[in-house]
């Protein structure tokens, strides 16, 4: 069996026992994906899924009790958020959009910005099995903010723009992104 299939059906069971409970809510699929992932040693997010421990535990006991599972990466990722200059302004524009009234929004906002220190897809990075599985997930915590990205632009490119044209930056030098020759780059499929 080559290690892809391995991999894939590793995370599958993995998925599937986190699945045993009732889903509580949308996201509560979601993270069990990105759990799933995690545990297999996919994706980059870091120990504790990028949250304060405090924050891991509550995450997994409001939505996995009784799973046992490891508050460390087996990746062994080690993301540095000294060098995310941005965290701050990426949790604010996230915070700005939240769905309110939601007990894991917060959460998911961490996860989300401990994904955009990854150098891939941000939906590969944060370990979910699609890139609809990410829209979805936008969409549902962040509605109005996911409706602005109505050209299908990549999530991760699609956030950091945000955060430029919140700070009046514009650094492309094309007039518009139908012309620029990274367009593929920034509006190409993910999967």
């Amino acid at each position: 069996m080559s290690t892809a299939l391995q991999h894939q059906d590793n995370r599958e069971l993995i998925y599937s026992r986190l699945r045993s409970e009732a889903l509580m809510s949308p996201n509560h699929e979601w993270l069990a994906c990105m759990l799933a992932s995690w545990c297999d040693g996919q994706g980059v997010l870091p120990d504790t899924l990028g949250l304060e421990a405090e924050q891991f535990n509550a995450l997994t006991t409001h939505f996995f009790p009784g799973s046992s599972i490891p508050a460390q990466a087996l990746s062994g990722s080690k993301l540095d958020f000294s060098r995310m200059l941005e965290k701050e302004d990426l949790v604010n524009l996230l915070k700005q959009f939240a769905k309110p009234d939601t007990v894991e929004i917060d959460w998911m906002i961490d996860i989300i910005v401990a994904g955009c220190l990854g150098s891939d897809h941000l939906w590969q990075d944060l370990g979910l099995w699609s890139r609809s599985q990410l829209s979805a997930m936008l969409q549902y915590n962040f509605p109005e903010l996911a409706a602005r990205n109505d050209q299908d632009m990549k999530w991760k490119k699609f956030l950091y723009k945000q955060l430029c044209e919140a700070e009046g930056l514009y650094l492309c030098r094309a007039p518009s992104c139908e012309v620029c020759i990274d367009y593929p780059k920034c509006y190409g499929s993910e999967e």
